[in-house]
């Protein structure tokens, strides 16, 4: 796998929002989170998030294929937060999100915290995120008898490495 980060721009929308119903529909169809869920978004949240100043919007690349998204969000020069990530399911499993944020640690060396939120039911997420270094914060939300969000962080020091020294 060959996998790079394409910033977006607003052309991109329908792109990505293909992607995102397409990622997220299974976790829909599960927890009808219909209020919350990207799945269930229209195009123009899509289009407000690229164009929002204090974000930056990737499609994530397995060479020439467009098979994710990922969205940063710098909060303050030293926190950014990571919302929405999502992988094509049928490029899930196979480590792209673990590149991909490496490189997004790459590219927003200065931040020192890291802040994303995942569903608690979704174990095979929190482990994934767990084993990135994100830690959770005890802030839950209950969104459903379904399903809770978890909000997750990360803090790392300016030479990149995680402050708990892994």
């Amino acid at each position: 796998m060959n996998i790079s980060l394409v910033k977006a721009v607003t052309k991109d929308a329908d792109t990505i929002h293909k992607m995102q119903l397409l990622s997220f529909m299974p976790l829909l169809e599960k927890y009808q989170d219909y209020e919350t869920s990207p799945a269930n978004e229209a195009i123009d949240k899509t289009i407000a998030r690229i164009e929002h100043s204090l974000t930056d919007y990737y499609i994530i690349m397995d060479s020439i294929t467009p098979v994710g998204g990922i969205r940063i969000i710098k909060m303050d020069s030293s926190r950014c937060r990571v919302g929405p990530v999502f992988i094509l399911p049928e490029y899930q499993g196979k480590g792209i999100t673990q590149k991909v944020f490496e490189r997004i640690a790459q590219i927003y060396a200065d931040a020192d915290v890291w802040e994303l939120d995942t569903i608690l039911q979704e174990q095979g997420n929190c482990y994934l995120y767990e084993k990135l270094g994100y830690r959770q914060t005890g802030k839950t939300e209950i969104i459903n008898s379904k399903l809770t969000l978890v909000s997750y962080e990360k803090h790392v020091n300016r030479e990149g490495c995680d402050a708990a020294g892994l």
